[in-house]
């Protein structure tokens, strides 16, 4: 692999910029970029010009979008979008083009709040807002990942299992894998790796080919919006697109893209270079979960098997019956892949999360004997998570399909605070979000609770029809009408400018968030702790809604 280290001559005469203090936690997180193509040294400065120069910035930069993003289709994302191609075909595809802006947008917002403030987002919640509103967060994010990893080694086992390789065997060396990978104490050597398995899940390119779902139907079902089913199936047809919802904008991966962001000492110098690297990432993230609905639909249509879903090995049997052994044993693959990428980054989230929290050093860049804290959760929770695997009579699938419609139905809390945070100007000072972002973000959290509000009337009444859906549809946008009125009589009260204060982005380059111990503490107006109460109220009612409904679903019910 060519290193493309990038020097030159004006970055090698030019004096050093005097430094100034931020609120970076690990002297680790300071330093050159490393990346697994590519080096930039910390005093480099000069001006990209050309396009030979651009490019080999953009190889050293890529990485924590692309690794986020690929992560994404992890094995409970291989689970979903298999469920919904062999139980509804193509119908659902369009719920992955209304997700490419979200995904955009969240994640866009995490990396901004990485290279400009240095430090991770669960300290920055805490430390921001307090104990009581982070701690509800960070034990999101912990529950989440927990269950997360677990369905990783769900995966690991189903894949290992189609191809003949003893379930046990299988799971310890994954986890060796897993563990040893991040443990070589470089964060190039890590990021290598991790590139290489991304290049892997390209695995599903070839079997599309081999499968060959109908283009053209793909294509419609992909602009053109339809819920699949009568009335009967509204219900489990809304699980499902929550599901989606929840394994393609996880919670984790806010948490992740910041915090590896920052251990890769990635700073706003490099902020469009970092986009791009995210678009790379969304683009192999939506072509892969296309992939996988459109296969699974074709490899089952006309079949029995079409809308009796049991598993992804079943779909690995269902590919090749379909399109030949080959082509099972590419998609098993493919599982296989896709479950250790999962793993390393769910782990390597909650890791950086818990460095943060307790301020404990937290980087790949240190050996295993300078961040023992670190790499005893990481290796900690990966192997808790192929234990449980290993234990005979473990619910496996209600796991699985658990897991990505909690995190559908928890993402509203994590992008309320997201929101929050880029919108403090002492965090952010000129990056802070303009008002398009502001409207953007606003409205996916009203349509994230608005599906969560129908899911949770589907679960009270199976029997929801159409009329009712758009009657919640209507009540949610109702609320959402109140609540704007009540923002922009409170502005008229205080004579605040409709356009809110302007905003001075000069010098953005080089502006870093000063350490949190100069920062002052934001005041959470009435209307904010009522909103917050209520949501955090509601998803908590949610949740135990859905854990309800996954166990009907799981008992045939």
């Amino acid at each position: 692999m060519t290193d493309t280290t990038i020097r030159s001559t004006a970055a090698a005469t030019a004096p050093a910029p005097a430094p100034h203090p931020t609120a970076v936690l690990d002297d680790a997180h300071t330093g050159d970029i490393r990346g697994a193509l590519g080096t930039i040294r910390h005093d480099d400065t000069a001006p990209r010009r050309g396009l030979s120069a651009k490019l080999k910035t953009l190889l050293a930069i890529v990485g924590p979008g692309l690794i986020v993003m690929v992560g994404d289709n992890d094995a409970g994302a291989f689970t979903t979008y298999g469920q919904a191609g062999q139980n509804y075909g193509t119908h659902l595809l369009w719920t992955l083009l209304l997700l490419v802006p979200v995904l955009y947008v969240n994640q866009e917002m995490v990396l901004r709040l990485g290279a400009v403030t240095g430090v991770g987002h669960a300290r920055l919640i805490l430390e921001r807002f307090g104990k009581f509103w982070g701690a509800f967060s960070v034990i999101d994010l912990f529950l989440l990942n927990a269950l997360t990893l677990v369905t990783e080694f769900i995966g690991i086992t189903l894949a290992a299992g189609y191809l003949g390789l003893p379930k046990v065997g299988a799971v310890l060396l994954a986890a060796a894998v897993i563990i040893a990978s991040a443990f070589t104490g470089s964060f190039r050597r890590f990021e290598r790796i991790a590139i290489a398995l991304c290049a892997a899940s390209l695995l599903l390119v070839p079997l599309y080919f081999m499968v060959h779902p109908s283009t053209g139907q793909m294509a419609h079902d992909f602009v053109v919006p339809h819920l699949p089913g009568g009335p009967g199936q509204l219900s489990a047809v809304m699980l499902l697109i929550i599901g989606i919802v929840g394994t393609t904008v996880a919670p984790w991966q806010l948490f992740f893209q910041q915090s590896y962001v920052i251990d890769k000492r990635i700073t706003p110098r490099y902020m469009g270079y970092e986009k791009a690297d995210l678009w790379i990432g969304i683009a192999i993230v939506v072509l892969g979960a296309a992939a996988l609905m459109g296969c699974a639909a074709a490899a089952f249509a006309g079949t029995s098997g079409a809308g009796a879903f049991t598993d992804t090995a079943g779909i690995a049997h269902g590919l090749a019956a379909h399109a030949g052994k080959l082509a099972g044993v590419l998609f098993a693959v493919a599982l296989l892949d896709a479950s250790i990428i999962g793993a390393f980054a769910v782990s390597l989230s909650t890791a950086y999360a818990i460095g943060d929290v307790f301020g404990i050093r937290h980087s790949l860049h240190r050996g295993v004997g300078g961040a023992k804290g670190f790499y005893g959760v990481y290796a900690g929770l990966v192997a808790a998570a192929a234990a449980i695997v290993l234990i005979p009579g473990s619910p496996l699938g209600l796991l699985t399909e658990g897991v990505q419609t909690l995190a559908g139905v928890l993402l509203p809390s994590a992008s309320v605070f997201l929101l929050l945070l880029c919108n403090d100007r002492a965090v952010l000072g000129p990056w802070v979000n303009g008002r398009r972002t502001n409207a953007f973000t606003a409205a996916v959290v009203g349509v994230l609770v608005t599906l969560s509000v129908i899911l949770t009337a589907a679960v009270l009444f199976p029997d929801l029809g159409p009329g009712t859906i758009l009657g919640i549809m209507a009540g949610c946008g109702g609320a959402g009408v109140l609540a704007l009125g009540y923002a922009e009589v409170r502005r008229r009260r205080k004579g605040w400018a409709r356009g809110g204060r302007p905003v001075d982005r000069t010098g953005r380059d080089d502006w870093r968030m000063p350490p949190l111990e100069t920062l002052t503490r934001p005041v959470l107006s009435t209307g904010h702790k009522v909103g917050l109460a209520a949501l955090r109220t509601y998803l908590l009612l949610a949740m135990v809604l859905v854990v309800v409904k996954i166990v009907q679903v799981a008992l045939g019910h």
